[in-house]
């Protein structure tokens, strides 16, 4: 019997079509099996595609499942951020919802109207993560072809986060995002010595009005060489710089602008907003703007 899903393109961390980063959307992901949906995953090509899911508890409201072209992710805050763009298109949608992934769950709210309405993610507050051995960062500088002293003093470098952790690497400026020339073999074999599957390369001197960080990500460990605008990289950002002291916090707010995209010709925005509850660090907020770029349905 033949099956019919809905699929879409959307732009996510941007207004504008084309920028930000890519994510298709699936719609009915119940009637596919993970064969099929890795399998128009690699036909999408983009570096993560969503697939939604009924409930299966009361503890949430969907699930969603996602798919690089290569193999299965457990969180992927931009292709969050594209399936409630898509979602709150429908009559009757909510303005909040619970969402269950292989991760876990996240809460997810539609704030503003018409196309310039923005989703905020919310997740739990990240572990921080593992400090690395002078050998172990040595051997990231050599594969990012950068040197000790492109390295911004006050930032180590450091595991963080739990399953979709990421190595956080801190750059003095723009000029060494720009000149990096990353060994993506060496990059995958690294991932899997130091447990970390992606490398988030950040500057606290940015060149972007309004940020306070501009960076780029490479996950080429899974399917992903360089990941244009990652949400949950930011949202790692933000504990990170929380206790370094690196970011400053209003009471029971902290809130950050970071910029990525700019040296791969997709630009897009992440705004984080850092959540207290009696003083300690509770939740992150990954928040931004979409883009319909396509709809269709495919028959299977």
């Amino acid at each position: 019997m033949s099956r019919t899903i809905q699929v879409f393109q959307v732009d996510a961390f941007t207004e504008r079509l084309f920028t930000g980063n890519p994510a298709g959307v699936v719609l009915g992901g119940g009637s596919l099996s993970d064969d099929e949906m890795l399998a128009i995953a690699r036909e999408l090509n983009n570096g993560d595609t969503a697939f939604v899911l009924p409930a299966e508890g009361a503890d949430h409201d969907l699930r969603v499942r996602f798919f690089t072209p290569r193999t299965e992710s457990g969180f992927v805050g931009h292709a969050t951020i594209a399936t409630h763009f898509v979602l709150s298109r429908l009559p009757g949608a909510p303005r909040r919802l619970r969402q269950r992934q292989k991760a876990g769950l996240v809460d997810v709210e539609v704030r503003g109207e018409g196309a310039g309405r923005r989703i905020a993610v919310r997740q739990s507050a990240p572990p921080l993560g593992r400090e690395l051995a002078e050998r172990e960062r040595l051997a990231v500088l050599d594969a990012l072809a950068l040197s000790s002293n492109d390295l911004d003093p006050r930032c180590e470098m450091r595991i963080v986060g739990g399953a979709g952790n990421r190595l956080l690497i801190g750059v003095r400026g723009p000029q060494q995002l720009k000149a990096m020339k990353p060994d993506f073999a060496r990059l995958s074999t690294l991932s899997a010595q130091l447990g970390a599957s992606g490398h988030f390369v950040f500057t606290l001197d940015p060149q972007v009005e309004g940020c306070l960080v501009q960076s780029r990500m490479f996950c080429p460990a899974i399917g992903i060489p360089e990941d244009p605008v990652s949400g949950n990289a930011h949202g790692l950002l933000g504990a990170y710089l929380l206790h370094h002291g690196l970011l400053p916090r209003d009471g029971d707010r902290a809130a950050f602008s970071g910029a990525q995209g700019q040296f791969v010709n997709r630009p897009g925005r992440v705004d984080v907003e850092l959540e207290f509850k009696d003083g300690a660090l509770a939740g992150v907020w990954i928040i931004g703007n979409a883009a319909m770029v396509f709809e269709t349905t495919v028959a299977l």
